[in-house]
C-alpha cells in the first residue's frame, strides 16, 4: 500500500531545495521567469510532460502525467511581493536589498507544496495504475494580475474534475470559505500644464481631478454593500513642482465585494465618479484594466474529505530550536497581531498552545466564513470543484505580507508545514480516486451552489 507520508519524507530534500531556490529569486507578478523555469525543470526531472506559456502567459505552465478519464489538478503559485526583502532565519528586520522583493505570502512554499503533492500522487498512480490524468498548474500573478483568472477565461480548467490547493498560514485546517470578488483599474487623467502663479487660469489640473474623484468615491462608500471594499493608491501625482499645474496624474482602484455582479455595479458607479471629476476639471480620463478575480465557491463534500485527511494524518512536530526562533519572531510582532494569534480557536486549543509559538493542532471543520480578501482561485472554483487547506508555516499571530513571513520562509518551520500540506492534498486526491462518487457529489454541489449561474470572466475581452 502506497504511503504518502513516507514518500514525501524520503524526498523532502528535493522539495525543500526547490522551495528555497524560489525564495532566493523573488519575482513580481507575470515576471516570475526564474521561478517558473525552476518549477518546470523540477517537473521534467520528476517525469512530468511540461507545457509552457499556457493561456498566452509567459510564466504560466502545466505539468501532466497519465491519460485517465478523471483529471485531478494541483494549483501552484510562485510570485512574490514588492518591498519585502528580508534575510531568512533572522528575527529582526534586515532587508537583503533595499526596497527589494520578498516572498511575504509564502508562495515559494505554495507552489512547491503543490508540486510535492503532485509527485506523491504520480507515484500512487504508477503503483496502482489508477485511471487518472494528473496535472500541476504553475499559476503566475496571484498577488496582482490574477493569473488564474486569465487561465480560467482561456478554458485551461474546463476539463478538470477536481482542483486542489493550499496556502501557508499560522493554522492547520480546511479553508472552508468564500472570498470577495475584485476588480482593479487604473484611472489616468490628462490635463494641461501652466504656471501656477502667473497663469493658473490656463491650466487644467489632472491632480485636482484625482483628488475630486477620491472625494466622490469616499461618499460612495456609505452606499455600497456592507462587505464591499474600495481601495485606492495615487500612483502618479503629476510631479514634484507645486508651481506647475499638473498635466497628468493617475490613481489605481481596487474594488471588492462578495459577488461578481456587485463588483461590476460598484465599478460602474466609480467609473461615473471619475467621469464627473474629469468634467469638473475639464480634463480627460482614460481607464486601464489591471486585474480581476471572481468570488470563491467552497465545496462541502471536498471540505469533509480534506478534513478527514487532517484528522487522520501525523500532525506537525516542531523542535525546541524551531520554537525558540518562533518566539523571537513573535516578540517582533505588534500587540494587535499577537492578540489575533488565537482567532477562530476553541478554548481547548488556546489552552493547549499556551507557551507555544507554532501551531501543531488541527482546527475542526468550521462553518463557511467570508474571507475579507480575494484570490484568483475563485475563478477556478466556478468551473470545477475546488478545495484548499492551510498549514502552519508561520509563527502564531504573523500577518501575511510582512517581513516576518519572509524571514521564516526558508527555515525548517516553513519546510515542515509545506510537506504537511503536500501530504494532506495528495491524500485528499487519493481518497477521491478510490471513491469516485465523491467527485460526482462535489460536481453536483457546485451546480447547486451556482443555481443556474455560469462562469463569466470579469476580464475584458480585449485584454
Amino acid at each position: 500500500m502506497f504511503n504518502v507520508h513516507e514518500f514525501l519524507q524520503k524526498n523532502a530534500q528535493t522539495f525543500t531545495n526547490l522551495s528555497d531556490a524560489i525564495w532566493e529569486v523573488p519575482e513580481l507578478y507575470f515576471n516570475e521567469k526564474k521561478s517558473a523555469q525552476l518549477t518546470a525543470n523540477a517537473l521534467e526531472e520528476a517525469g512530468f510532460e511540461v507545457t509552457r506559456n499556457i493561456a498566452g502567459l509567459e510564466t504560466a505552465l502545466m505539468g501532466s502525467y497519465g491519460n485517465g478519464p478523471t483529471v485531478i489538478a494541483f494549483l501552484g503559485e510562485y510570485d512574490a511581493l514588492p518591498s519585502l526583502s528580508q534575510k531568512g532565519g533572522v528575527s529582526t528586520y534586515e532587508p537583503i536589498e533595499a526596497n527589494g522583493h520578498g516572498h511575504g505570502c509564502g508562495h515559494n512554499l505554495l507552489g512547491t507544496g503543490s508540486f510535492a503533492a503532485a509527485c506523491a500522487l504520480k507515484k500512487y498512480i504508477e503503483e496502482t495504475n489508477a485511471p487518472v490524468t494528473l496535472r500541476f498548474y504553475g499559476c503566475p500573478a496571484e498577488e496582482a494580475g490574477s493569473g488564474k483568472a486569465h487561465m480560467t477565461k482561456a478554458g485551461i480548467f474546463d476539463d478538470v474534475d477536481l482542483a486542489i490547493s493550499w496556502h501557508p498560514m499560522t493554522s492547520n485546517g480546511v479553508m472552508n470559505m468564500t472570498s470577495l470578488a475584485n476588480y482593479a483599474v487604473k484611472f489616468k487623467f490628462y490635463g494641461k500644464s501652466a504656471h501656477a502663479a502667473a497663469a493658473p487660469h490656463l491650466g487644467r489640473s489632472a491632480l485636482d481631478a484625482v483628488e475630486l474623484m477620491n472625494v466622490g468615491v469616499n461618499y460612495l462608500r456609505e452606499h455600497v454593500e456592507q462587505e464591499a471594499r474600495i481601495h485606492y493608491a495615487i500612483t502618479n501625482s503629476g510631479g514634484t513642482a507645486p508651481n506647475v499645474v499638473q498635466a497628468y496624474a493617475e490613481v489605481d482602484y481596487l474594488i471588492r465585494a462578495p459577488r461578481k455582479k456587485q463588483v461590476v455595479d460598484i465599478f460602474e458607479r466609480v467609473q461615473k465618479i471619475a467621469q464627473g471629476a474629469a468634467l469638473m476639471t475639464e480634463t480627460k480620463v482614460e481607464m486601464e484594466f489591471q486585474g480581476a478575480a471572481s468570488d470563491l465557491i467552497p465545496n462541502t463534500i471536498l471540505a469533509k474529505v480534506m478534513q478527514d485527511q487532517l484528522d487522520n494524518s501525523p500532525t506537525l512536530s516542531f523542535t525546541e530550536e524551531d520554537q525558540q526562533f518562533a518566539k523571537e519572531i513573535y516578540d517582533s510582532l505588534d500587540e494587535a497581531s499577537k492578540a489575533s494569534a488565537y482567532q477562530f480557536m476553541t478554548p481547548q486549543m488556546k489552552q493547549q498552545l499556551q507557551g507555544h509559538y507554532l501551531n501543531h493542532l488541527v482546527t475542526p471543520l468550521l462553518p463557511e466564513v467570508l474571507l475579507p480578501g480575494s484570490t484568483d482561485v475563485g475563478d477556478v472554483s466556478w468551473v470545477t470543484p475546488t478545495v484548499q487547506c492551510s498549514t502552519a508555516c508561520w509563527v502564531l499571530g504573523t500577518p501575511a505580507h510582512t517581513w516576518q513571513v519572509v524571514a521564516v520562509g526558508n527555515t525548517p518551520i516553513a519546510h515542515k508545514g509545506m510537506l504537511y500540506a503536500a501530504e494532506i492534498m495528495a491524500k485528499t486526491a487519493i481518497a477521491c480516486i478510490e471513491n469516485p462518487k465523491l467527485i460526482d457529489e462535489a460536481k453536483a454541489e457546485l451546480q447547486t451552489r451556482l443555481d443556474g449561474d455560469v462562469y463569466q470572466s470579469l476580464i475584458p475581452d480585449n485584454i
